[in-house]
């Protein structure tokens, strides 16, 4: 997987990582920033998203699309459905650029909208990563994982980087009999959860 990664998709990862670094540098205001997951986030993500059964990819929080192509090389070879949502305006723009870059705008659909008017319409949730405004974690946390296939894996950025603020959703879905979770050390912490 790693090994056959379209060239013109890393000269855009690459780009998105250099736009990242330097609106951190430039102490671009927050909300403006990409705020993107770290490279081996990035392909830790990958690794859980290949091990998914079938069903549907969803992601909260698309930011300029980095995480999504990551997660996106999980979909080569198959025909699965990815779904990401993302709110900004600016930041749609970017995603749409991004996938149209990569070629990735059939595979993946974009979806400019607040995820929780989408709700209903999660079903048979393969793989689900949330990258979002950490507010929006305790809401996504039950749609998601009501409608996760069995075995199917939900992943949630920032557990560490913002413990005071994730811990009651880390013991929420740490003390939930119908997941097996685990906080891995990697990034900035990812909670890892499995559909039993």
């Amino acid at each position: 997987m790693f090994h056959s990664i379209p060239e013109r998709m890393l000269e855009v990862m690459h780009d998105l990582e250099h736009a990242d670094s330097k609106d951190r540098e430039d102490g671009t205001p927050h909300l403006e920033r990409l705020r993107q997951v770290p490279p081996i986030t990035g392909r830790f993500l990958a690794l859980l998203a290949a091990g998914a059964p079938e069903g549907v990819f969803l992601e909260v929080g698309t930011s300029a699309g980095y995480s999504a192509l990551w997660i996106s090389l999980a979909l080569f070879g198959n025909s699965r459905r990815f779904f990401t949502y993302e709110l900004l305006p600016e930041k749609v723009r970017r995603a749409q650029d991004t996938f149209a870059k990569t070629g990735l705008g059939e595979r993946i659909e974009l979806v400019p909208d607040d995820v929780q008017n989408h709700f209903g319409s999660f079903q048979n949730i393969a793989f689900a990563f949330i990258d979002a405004e950490k507010d929006l974690y305790e809401k996504c946390y039950e749609p998601i994982v009501s409608n996760l296939v069995p075995r199917g894996i939900l992943a949630a950025d920032n557990v560490t980087s913002h413990k005071e603020v994730l811990q009651p959703f880390v013991e929420h879905a740490e003390g939930d009999p119908r997941i097996d979770s685990l906080v891995v050390p990697i990034g900035k912490g990812v909670l890892v959860a499995r559909k039993v």
